[in-house]
């Protein structure tokens, strides 16, 4: 018996909240859920049951399933047929696929690429199998030679006294170090600005000339590669995922540019920070690998008064209207920054 063709649609999750409660049923027959940042479903339905459906995040295909009874009819390739139709027309032809091991050999006859795997947990491929060649080979013309070369990888929202003291004493330590800023716009502070106050910043430091200031890439602390950083997540999904940009970075990133050295601050405030930070010595030390291991580093962080240094007491202190507070805990450039965009909005009106 011939099946009835099935019927795309798009879902939205913010305007049709209703629509969701199937998609989040089928989902849990994978032990999956509906992850928070997804921006749009493409669904499937046969006969009025909904048999598949493809989440779209930012340039990350996640929440995926189709129903078993599927298997075999093509659908998988019916729906990434419109989520690429519905990429393109936000403008992302670059796409990754965040899913489980299992789901490798569909969506490889999808046309993606393995880029990681956390084994038995979760597996990262993107569709243009030459993009992370192209990004290593520009990278290694920024290569610096030396015994030991450092790599840090900062948020930057904004960057304070404490990210110049961890750029500063690795910088002092090591021969070069290579700075990445994260690129993903979902801080208070844009990513052009946080690339632009990081440089400014390091720009200042006695070390100027050995260090290296790199935009974010989508392989470095990304939606794609780590998406628990951008989340609300818990504990076991932060372990099961962090691997796989710890394994970008030291197989591809680091490799290409001689790092020897990966430097953190402590964390006491961000508990996925935290976690991420834990994980490190497995994959970048202990984890087996074709690359060398990475040394991990971590600086105490820089304290003023009681308190660390830290973005979000900077933050905290700007919402609060306290900008004078946040002067001596970030640099002359950040400062300067925070007075022009913020200075009229935090002055206190006279009383009449």
């Amino acid at each position: 018996m011939s099946l009835h063709p099935p019927v795309l649609s798009v879902i939205d999750p913010g305007s049709q909240p209703s629509a969701l409660a199937d998609v989040r049923d089928l989902l849990a027959t994978k032990g999956l859920s509906v992850d928070p940042d997804v921006e749009l479903f493409v669904t499937a339905r046969r006969e009025g049951r909904l048999v598949g459906c493809l989440g779209l995040a930012g340039n990350v295909i996640k929440c995926s399933a189709v129903a078993d009874a599927e298997r075999g009819t093509g659908l998988s390739a019916r729906l990434m047929e419109e989520m690429n139709y519905q990429a393109l027309s936000r403008g992302r032809s670059h796409l990754f696929v965040y899913t489980k091991p299992t789901n490798r050999g569909i969506f490889e006859s999808l046309g993606f690429t393995l880029l990681a795997e956390v084994p038995g947990t979760v597996i990262l491929m993107e569709n243009q199998p030459f993009a992370l060649k192209r990004t290593c080979r520009a990278l290694a013309d920024q290569r610096v030679p030396g015994e030991r070369i450092a790599g840090v990888v900062l948020n930057a929202n904004p960057f304070t006294l404490g990210h110049q003291y961890l750029v500063e004493t690795a910088a002092a330590e090591c021969d070069a170090v290579h700075v990445w800023v994260v690129s993903e716009d979902a801080s208070m502070f844009s990513a052009a600005d946080r690339l632009a106050l990081v440089r400014a910043g390091c720009a200042a430091l006695p070390d100027a000339d050995r260090i290296v200031v790199h935009p974010g890439t989508p392989y470095v602390v990304s939606k794609a590669t780590f998406p628990a950083y951008f989340l609300n997540s818990t504990t076991d999904l932060v372990r099961g995922i962090a691997g796989l940009d710890l394994q970008l970075f030291r197989n591809h990133i680091a490799r290409v540019l001689g790092i020897t050295d990966r430097y953190v601050g402590t964390e006491p405030l961000s508990p996925v920070t935290r976690l991420y930070n834990n994980e490190m010595r497995y994959w970048l030390q202990e984890a087996p690998s074709a690359a060398p291991p990475i040394n991990l580093r971590i600086v105490p962080r820089r304290c003023e008064g009681p308190e660390p240094v830290s973005a979000s007491r900077v933050r905290a202190l700007i919402a609060d209207g306290r900008l004078d507070e946040v002067e001596p805990l970030v640099p002359p450039t950040t400062y300067a920054y925070l007075r022009e965009r913020f200075a009229e909005a935090t002055a206190v009106s006279p009383v009449s």
